[in-house]
């Protein structure tokens, strides 16, 4: 078996991996960074069938210019391809505004929604001689694992997350001889859960007993809609803005992918949708308004920042990862935000919660000891040292970007 990595391998980058087995040339996810300005992985060699891991832009973001090169069928979930098929509309609309390069139109994202083949979990299907399985990696909703039964057997995990949330189940170890393994979070531990969200609804708590608003930006797909549950154990006057309203509607027509779609929709229907321009008015006077972009980079998020940017007794509450440079990054080192050409003070709280949807450090030594391997391959992250030294029982391989290996 011969694996090379075309992005994503040695940092959590652009994620591409082509599989070599069997007389059969297999690729798993082709994805862009949306950094500034946003990274792509190299290009794809002929393939014969693509795999989607997940329908976030790192693994996602270029599958339209694979299916054009490629001509492949695109191995996937229903959520994955409604919610990879408005992410790519929103991506095009984005490099129009900002002036970056478009690697695919708008004809290519309807040829790739065409080229979707769909699974449900541990759904098989017989591929060149080898037997193909999905299952849960419990990261979000319809988010999948990728088994090869050959000769051997290889699992591809994508992103996954071992603990349940309250939007999906967690993933279980598949017994297998390689496993190729994401390290995003490897030398780094989450804490508990359910301490997170009572820090964070104490924290809002706190802000409306000063008669502040809780401004919480938060990602489209899966972020939004797991805050919007945690929100409704308390019955605040939610509203929520954005791309999450679209992705609601899609998670709830496949509540098989949820953990409870019922949970899901009380959440969604006790909280308010900005719809227009008059109920975005409203919700300026909301107790909390969720909001994209979860990294504040476009999006409704802006509106409310500046309309709250100098009331101290209001917060803005950052739910996930902040990449360097962007206006989440600056408003929790500099407590500044970068506004229509300037750059301006925000007297907001400003703090950061770990409702991270990627297993910890010691969660995927667990799931490695589970699998069982016989070797292991580290990708998609910036310090793989780190879970190399925890599982050196195993054979490691830490490949990086270009480089061919046999396992």
């Amino acid at each position: 078996m011969k694996l090379t990595f075309l992005g994503g391998v040695s940092k959590v980058g652009p994620l591409s991996m082509v599989m070599e087995y069997k007389n059969t040339t297999l690729i798993f996810d082709h994805g862009m960074l949306p950094a500034d300005p946003p990274e792509y992985p190299m290009r794809p060699p002929l393939a014969d069938l693509a795999f989607l891991s997940h329908s976030h832009l790192d693994h996602c973001g270029m599958i339209p210019s694979l299916v054009r090169m490629c001509d492949v069928s695109v191995l996937a979930t229903h959520p994955t391809l409604e919610v990879v098929e408005l992410l790519l509309y929103d991506s095009l609309k984005i490099a129009e505004i900002e002036g970056y390069p478009k690697y695919f139109d708008k004809s290519d994202v309807k040829r790739t929604k065409a080229a979707f083949d769909l699974m449900g979990f541990n759904s098989k299907r017989d591929i060149g001689g080898m037997e193909i399985e999905v299952h849960s990696a419990g990261h979000i909703p319809g988010s999948m694992m990728v088994e090869i039964k050959g000769e051997e057997t290889a699992l591809f995990t994508g992103d996954i997350h071992t603990e349940s949330s309250r939007l999906v189940w967690g993933a279980h170890p598949v017994k297998c001889d390689t496993l190729i393994l994401e390290s995003t979070y490897s030398g780094r531990e989450h804490e508990d859960r359910s301490e997170i969200e009572n820090e964070f609804l104490d924290d809002i708590d706190d802000v409306l007993a000063k008669g502040g608003q809780a401004i919480v930006p938060a990602f489209a797909v899966g972020r939004t809609q797991e805050i919007l549950m945690v929100l409704d154990d308390r019955g605040y006057d939610v509203w929520f803005d954005g791309m999450g309203r679209t992705v609601n509607n899609i998670y709830l027509s496949h509540t098989g992918f949820l953990r409870s779609g019922k949970a899901l929709e009380k959440a969604v229907n006790n909280a308010n949708p900005v719809r227009s321009r008059k109920s975005r008015r409203d919700a300026k006077d909301a107790e909390v308004v969720v909001t994209t972009s979860g990294m504040v980079e476009g999006g409704p998020v802006m509106e409310y920042i500046m309309n709250r940017r100098r009331d101290p007794n209001s917060a803005i509450f950052l739910t996930g990862y902040q990449v360097e440079g962007t206006n989440g990054d600056r408003l929790l080192n500099k407590g500044m935000v970068h506004d229509r050409g300037a750059t301006v003070p925000v007297e907001c709280t400003v703090k950061k919660y770990d409702f991270s949807a990627h297993a910890g450090h010691t969660q995927l030594v667990e799931f490695a000891h589970g699998c069982d391997p016989q070797r292991i391959v580290l990708m998609h992250g910036d310090n793989r040292e780190e879970l190399a030294q925890d599982l050196d029982e195993y054979d490691i391989y830490m490949p990086i970007e270009g480089e061919v290996i046999e396992v």
